[in-house]
């Protein structure tokens, strides 16, 4: 088979090539005469129309059928004969041609691009690092006394940490708004959840109290109907609750799994934890930097297809989350540049990072996969089934396998470029997690 390769840009390729027309009839009538063995046809019995009716019936959906996949095998063929690879999916175009003469096709596609990965021995990469003291242990445990928080109800006005539980009415002008009322509502004062003006109309209230709150919207808030207005709420306090926070005592510790509430082995274990989880942050901020540095010191001209496939991955990804979060995706309206710049720097790293494992042997081993999958385990209750349930399929070890990957780079370049340690605060590196 000939093959007409062009250059219509960059990366994009248009392949002009023929597909015999004797060729694709000869496998029509084959697939029809297979056919026509078990073909339903009204007026005859299965396998007993003649051939006349069973190509008028379904002639025209086998030629489809064996031309399109003719096309893609002549395709494949011509690639591989071109030696060119192909990125995201070719755009298949017929060409004009005589009734007699060999069918005429035209693939539009892009290539992978030339990766060069830049000079990594002036690269600078950042080394977090964090040591865990009896000060870091102090605030888990403490952040953990918060998560079991008991609130008791109490007559005083609210204040600052209390919960309180109120129904709310809210008029603009006299008029109802979306979202502008509920009931049995509550929340904690003091932790920003609410306008500062609402939570601060509620503050020295008592429990049955009403009383009716001015509110300014900011020009910037998030509900465009309302911002920048101005609203009346009419505020019923049903309910004032003071926090209660456990003692660190032998019941704490038992509801964290320390069977005989032993104080010590409770400290030892949340040091243990920690560290892990530590570990794992740090190892996330240096892999950051470091692919923050490759991308920075490898310019590649990225194919749209790639770019184009990666936005629907994330937008799909987007859509799944708000589902599982109870929210109907069609109700948060989504476009393409939401997510291009996430898709762009996803595939430039994707194109470097195998560049850089091509060349300098950084596959995944074994032993490393198992280190990693033993490591994860040890987060759930029974780390041995969790080790059994990664082997026991294939596609199970790829998560692993691409850490263990992406270790292999981390080194690899901190090895060749200049790596600076940075010491970071426990509260930077925990982040939103350490939030009572």
């Amino acid at each position: 088979m000939q093959a007409q390769l062009e250059t219509l840009s960059g990366l994009e390729r248009r392949l002009s090539f023929s597909v015999p027309r004797d060729q694709i009839a000869s496998k029509v009538n084959a697939r029809l005469k297979s056919l026509s063995k078990t073909a339903k046809i009204d007026g005859f019995r299965p396998g007993k129309a003649p051939m006349s009716i069973v190509s008028q019936q379904y002639g025209f959906r086998v030629q489809e059928e064996v031309l399109g996949e003719t096309v893609e095998r002549s395709f494949a063929d011509a690639v591989q004969e071109q030696k060119l690879s192909v990125a995201g999916y070719p755009r298949f175009e017929p060409k004009d041609s005589a009734e007699d003469a060999d069918f005429q096709f035209a693939a539009t596609f892009e290539v992978y691009p030339e990766v060069t990965v830049g000079d990594l021995a002036g690269v600078e990469v950042e080394k977090p690092t964090l040591e865990i003291s009896d000060a870091e242990i102090d605030k888990t445990v403490d952040i953990l006394r918060r998560q079991r928080t008991r609130y008791e109800r109490i007559t005083t006005p609210a204040e600052a940490e209390n919960r309180v539980i109120i129904d709310f009415k809210g008029t603009i002008d006299g008029e109802p708004f979306e979202g502008g009322s509920a009931e049995n509502y509550a929340f904690v004062l003091g932790k920003g959840q609410m306008l500062p003006e609402f939570e601060a109309g509620i503050t020295g209230m008592k429990e049955d109290e009403v009383k009716n709150v001015e509110v300014n919207f900011p020009a910037d808030y998030h509900g465009k109907d309302v911002a920048g207005k101005t609203a009346t709420f009419e505020i019923t306090v049903k309910n004032v609750a003071q926090a209660q926070l456990p003692e660190v005592d032998a019941e704490f510790a038992k509801t964290l799994g320390i069977a005989d509430g032993d104080i010590a082995k409770m400290r030892e274990e949340v040091k243990a934890n920690l560290e892990r989880e530590v570990r794992f942050r740090l190892k996330a901020r240096a892999k950051e930097s470091v692919m923050s540095a490759l991308i920075d010191a490898s310019p590649v001209e990225l194919p749209k297809s790639l770019v184009g496939l990666e936005i629907g991955r994330l937008a799909e990804s987007a859509q799944a989350d708000l589902k599982q979060r109870g929210i109907d995706p069609k109700l948060v309206p989504f476009s393409p540049q939401m997510f291009e710049a996430q898709a762009k720097r996803r595939v430039h790293l994707g194109l470097v990072l195998a560049e850089v494992v091509k060349a300098n042997g950084l596959e995944a081993k074994p032993e490393q996969v198992k280190a990693i999958i033993e490591d994860l385990a040890q987060n759930y209750e029974d780390p041995t089934d969790v080790v059994q349930w990664y082997y026991e399929k294939r596609e199970r070890l790829a998560g692993p396998e691409s850490m263990a990957l992406e270790d292999n780079v981390v080194d690899f370049v901190q090895s060749k470029g200049k790596t600076v340690e940075k010491p970071v605060s426990f509260e930077e590196l925990m982040g939103q997690q350490q939030q009572a």
